[in-house]
């Protein structure tokens, strides 16, 4: 196999590290048994998270064994914001969120064979532990003139808002995270996002003032970023969430298959199992044939199956064709179809009325004379049937499951009417 570190390096997921060398070494005379820490401060994980759970699993199938680490008890604390103090949530709801993150992890890794994963919890050894026996044990070993010094607390003390000590301690707990495992299981590599670097640099710190010949690593991920300037899992409806009922498989799926061109490389290298050949067939089709989307659309077929399953893709790919007329529209289930049309412009009215009055009000034309013109032209659509009368009034059996109607402007423009007193 490829050197994991290569691997990473070409695929651009190696922003930060401890020592290179070492850890080349350390992998070549492996296996190394490393994790990476995911708090529960919110019931799902997102696309930012997704980065470290595939790099995780690269490195797995490189020959190591992960650690999937959910901060039961970090998660009651949370890592310093950029500008503002985290609300705490109470200890029932993180442990509620705890399960929920790891119901995610864990399909994604592999819990058989030698290398086999191991899910952990940073509460087993933290909730019996006294204030004076952390102040004693793990406390003493850090100097506040460092602790200042990391980006996080820094731009914090800077800031109006300053930082609690609640917050200015959790590198203290996450320090200690790594050392437990190094205790308990022999981890010897903590992965993350580089913006957490001083957070995995205080637990290889810790580690070495209490075991001064332990050799520790720390990887960190870059920052993802978008050619467009706008957040990297962001979209106009918000954050890309991996649990299905906060962003609906659809909206998943759509979410890589509209990605910029500019980027599809990028998140291939990042996102993508496929091979470095397979890749790079895909980047020059991207550059030959950008219109044709096979790039995107191999990433949003992997991506969403990874995720989901391959049952859920199938539907979603399903229902994006039949949205653009190559496949029928009554074959898809209810749920699959409100979640495709939640992610298109529409609107709900009690009753039926004239199509042109109804591709007016959801916007795909500007004014009325606007929608005749484009019947007339043979450009309008309901349900993928051409409308062929500037009257025609659709009927409650053209409902789709009794409440939507799909209408089209073109090849591309989509709307869709919601009919509430059907």
């Amino acid at each position: 196999m490829t050197d994991i570190v290569d691997e990473l390096q070409w695929r651009g997921l190696v922003a930060l590290s401890t020592d290179e060398d070492a850890l080349r070494k350390a992998f070549a005379d492996g296996p190394v048994t490393f994790y990476c820490g995911f708090d529960p401060t919110a019931p799902s994980l997102h696309l930012g998270n997704l980065v470290q759970i595939l790099t995780m699993r690269r490195i797995q199938q490189a020959g190591n064994r992960p650690l999937g680490l959910v901060g039961g008890a970090t998660g009651l604390i949370g890592d310093p914001k950029p500008n503002a103090e985290r609300t705490l949530n109470s200890p029932d709801v993180v442990a509620q969120w705890v399960e929920r993150l790891r119901a995610q992890i864990a399909p994604l890794l592999d819990f058989e064979g030698p290398h086999a994963a191991i899910m952990v919890n940073n509460l087993d050894w933290t909730q019996g532990l006294s204030a004076i026996e952390f102040l004693r044990d793990i406390g003493k070993h850090f100097r506040i003139n460092k602790m200042i010094a990391k980006e996080a607390v820094s731009r914090r003390l800077n800031s109006e808002a300053g930082i609690g000590y609640t917050e200015f301690s959790y590198q203290i707990l996450q320090g200690m995270d790594f050392l437990e495992l190094f205790r308990r299981h022999g981890c010897t590599l903590q992965t993350g996002g580089s913006d957490q670097w001083g957070n995995l640099t205080s637990g290889t710190d810790l580690i070495h003032r209490v075991d001064p010949e332990a050799v520790v690593h720390a990887l960190a991920t870059p920052l993802i970023t978008k050619a467009d300037g706008t957040k990297f899992g962001k979209t106009e409806s918000g954050t890309v969430w991996l649990d299905p009922e906060m962003t609906t498989p659809y909206a998943f799926f759509q979410f890589w298959l509209n990605a910029d061109d500019r980027d599809v490389s990028k998140f291939l290298r990042i996102f993508s199992f496929k091979s470095h050949e397979e890749i790079e067939e895909l980047e020059r089709q991207t550059e030959e044939r950008p219109q044709a989307r096979a790039a995107q659309r191999a990433l949003a077929e992997e991506l969403t199956t990874l995720v989901h399953g391959a049952e859920q893709t199938a539907a979603v790919t399903a229902a994006s064709k039949a949205l653009f007329g190559q496949g029928e529209l009554a074959e898809l289930d209810e749920k699959t179809l409100a979640a495709s049309l939640s992610e298109v412009p529409h609107v709900q009215v009690a009753e039926l009325g004239l199509v042109v009055d109804l591709f007016t009000e959801v916007g795909l034309v500007a004014s009325k004379s606007a929608a005749r013109r484009t019947v007339k032209e043979g450009g309008a659509y309901v349900n993928n049937v051409k409308v062929a009368a500037e009257d025609a009034v659709p009927g409650t059996e053209d409902l789709l499951h009794g409440r939507w109607l799909v209408l089209r402007r073109g090849k591309k423009n989509l709307a869709a009417v919601e009919v509430t007193g059907a």
